[in-house]
């Protein structure tokens, strides 16, 4: 396997263009199969921070755009995907981390969207679900709610901590579980499946 650095430019010269400055949406990576070209130093921090060569990227737009080729394969390594070019990067949790919540309605009837790091927004609900990694050790929980394909936000704490505040607790196959409602379906936030 190749650590030759990729050409200059070359993963967002070979990224379909729609316009400069747009917001774009993630690109189709999973209709697309180059071989794998090597490992880029590049590496995704449990924090969301984007580092390429050590250095943080600090041009939001940058990173979005990295993100829009962002996937993860069967063998549970991240690649930056390109119709041409397939390079390997380090993430060191989940790519993404959901920094902000925002509620509508309440009750059974609320509906709860979670924004990243990088802007995106999406609804807890079954296509977007929550789960909830517990540390055996310490107990701490990790949150994690699924943005596309098979591509995670963290919750953040202080997310976390909101959610927390809306959970109610309900009955489930005999046990009580505490957990939130959203878009019509109740998501457990004490680790059980």
């Amino acid at each position: 396997m190749s650590r030759r650095a990729p050409p200059p430019q070359s993963l967002l010269d070979s990224i379909p263009q729609r316009g400069a400055l747009q917001r774009r949406d993630p690109a189709p990576v999973d209709q697309w199969n180059p071989p794998l070209s090597g490992e880029m130093d590049m590496r995704i921090a449990r924090d969301g921070t984007w580092y390429h060569e050590g250095d943080p990227i600090e041009r939001k737009a940058l990173a979005q755009l990295f993100s829009s080729i962002l996937r993860l394969d069967d063998d549970g390594r991240y690649y930056l995907v390109t119709p041409v070019e397939r390079w390997g990067i380090q993430v060191d949790d989940a790519p993404f981390v959901a920094t902000r919540l925002r509620v509508e309605g309440q009750g059974e009837d609320q509906r709860l969207y979670f924004t990243t790091n990088l802007e995106d927004e999406v609804a807890l609900d079954a296509e977007h679900p929550l789960r909830v990694e517990v540390d055996p050790d310490t107990q701490e929980p990790s949150p994690y709610l699924l943005l596309r394909r098979n591509l995670e936000a963290l919750v953040g704490r202080n997310v976390f901590y909101q959610l927390a505040e809306l959970a109610v607790e309900r009955e489930d196959r005999g046990v009580t579980r505490l957990g939130v409602w959203s878009c019509g379906r109740f998501f457990a936030l004490d680790g059980s499946r």
